[in-house]
């Protein structure tokens, strides 16, 4: 028997990264540092509270969720004009990224990006039906704005996607490049109307000092959208939760394509813990980041290129064989990953002794 599989699938592999039971796991840009404590025990009585209503389907729209999300996002970016009509919440902002392509791409449509940058992407457009058009980033990983904006004239495609820092190098676009942008893309959708521009901050929380978030643009451009997780900043990969922020109606037309109650009850109860514990976690980041800066020093001090980061990971390299180097790491205990442009390799931060275990690893294995 043969199953009816879509031709444009055949062969494909599902996307991810490697899982592997190594003592030193720094390859998918995780939070090194489990929630603390205080954070734990508001997760069990959010959860506990939520399980006595199982029986009935949560809220639909999740409007506290998005209230909250609303506040901390305003908080932290100092964004003005957010409130739980400008805010949609998903399983990750990977399922928000499908929405916005369920609802803005499809056959006939286009979306578009620039590359290297985050590798799911093409296969959010792939899933929908959205044609996949890509262009090239500078040497510096940086977008050229003139560049980018003839290149949007001439394809007008119904969405771009900029991630902000972008993963893999860690770079962050500046705020007169999305600006920019923004205005550009007003008529260059299809029939005229506008690009549905997509700026992801999923790192945004690690981003040097005095790099604004494009959120502060979002009461000049209704077709800009600025997406959001807790995976990262918030050491919550494990519970799946990611947002956007936009205008009222580029809201609503992603909640036409959601599934019914597509948010269940615990997720918004774990998430909404964590909103009420934002500061605690948020000491984190700050370690983090110190970490992040030590390694790219420590890189470049022993003649690696290290690219500057707003992320909590550092694309680094160049090397001849970049799959030996990954491969003499991984078998002295480190995992890193292979992504990227090609000669170079990303390490996610991790905690000091993580981090102190990756510097050996390295050292032994290139000699550096």
């Amino acid at each position: 028997m043969t199953l009816p599989l879509r031709p444009d699938l055949v062969g494909l592999e599902p996307y991810g990264a490697p899982q592997l039971d190594v003592p030193t796991l720094l390859n998918v840009n995780e939070n090194p540092y489990q929630p603390p404590e205080v954070v734990v025990e508001a997760v069990v009585a959010a959860v506990r509270e939520a399980a006595h209503g199982l029986n009935r389907y949560p809220d639909r729209d999740f409007l506290d969720l998005r209230a909250e999300l609303a506040g901390y996002l305003a908080t932290e970016s100092g964004a003005v004009g957010l409130d739980a009509s400008r805010v949609w919440a998903a399983n990750g902002s990977n399922e928000v990224m499908l929405h916005v392509l369920q609802a803005f791409g499809g056959p006939g449509r286009v979306a578009m990006s620039f590359a290297p940058t985050y590798s799911m992407y093409p296969e959010y457009a792939r899933d929908t039906l959205t044609g996949w058009h890509v262009v090239p980033r500078e040497p510096d990983f940086s977008v050229d704005p003139d560049a980018a904006i003839a290149e949007i004239r001439r394809v007008r495609p119904a969405v771009v996607l900029l991630a902000s820092p972008n993963n893999p190098t860690g770079t962050a676009l500046p705020i007169e490049t999305t600006r920019r942008l923004a205005e550009a893309t007003r008529d260059t959708g299809p029939d005229g109307a506008a690009t549905v521009l997509v700026v992801d901050e999923a790192y945004a929380e690690f981003r040097r000092e005095g790099t604004p978030s494009a959120v502060t643009l979002l009461p000049e451009h209704p077709h800009l959208a600025v997406a959001r997780t807790m995976s990262k900043a918030f050491a919550y990969a494990g519970a799946r939760i990611g947002y956007l922020a936009a205008a009222p109606e580029l809201v609503d037309a992603l909640r036409v394509v959601r599934l019914p109650y597509h948010l269940s009850a615990v997720t918004q109860a774990v998430a909404r813990a964590a909103l009420a514990h934002a500061d605690v976690l948020q000491k984190q980041v700050a370690a983090i980041r110190t970490e992040r800066d030590a390694c790219v020093a420590w890189l470049r001090e022993r003649g690696f290129v290290a690219v500057d980061s707003d992320a909590n990971f550092v694309l680094f390299g160049t090397f001849a064989d970049r799959r030996s180097v990954w491969q003499g790491l991984l078998d002295r205990g480190v995992l890193i990953r292979e992504t990227g442009p090609e000669q170079y390799l990303r390490v996610s931060i991790g905690t000091p002794e993580e981090m102190a275990a990756f510097r050996d690893a390295l050292t032994e294995v290139t000699g550096a």
